[in-house]
């Protein structure tokens, strides 16, 4: 079955706009019309997804039953404190010292 495509977007230049701020993507004018009218041929698709969903059907994650694969915490002997930081080009208070990425103290 084709998908149904929307002759007119419902969705505006300023939605689109909006939506774009949000994910802090920069768009340029052209851009807004063309992509009005594949968000809004994204909604409408998902409205198809909404409508088929059956409510004896349970809301699931994955398709398929997934099973835990770690293995068990053991302690097993390791490097030292001070091995581990030998080579470190920084070492800071016995850890790695890395550059400041936030203004916070």
């Amino acid at each position: 079955m084709a998908p149904r495509l929307a002759p007119m977007s419902n969705l505006s230049r300023e939605d689109v706009a909006h939506v774009a701020m949000l994910a802090r993507i920069q768009l340029e004018e052209h851009e807004l019309d063309t992509l009005a009218g594949q968000l809004d041929q994204i909604v409408g698709w998902v409205g198809q997804v909404n409508e088929v969903a059956a409510a004896d059907v349970p809301p699931m994650s994955h398709p398929l039953p997934l099973v835990n694969v770690t293995r068990p915490d053991e302690v097993r002997p390791s490097l030292s404190a001070e091995q581990a930081l030998a080579n470190a080009p920084d070492p800071e208070d016995g850890r790695f010292g890395v550059p400041r990425i936030l203004d916070e103290e």
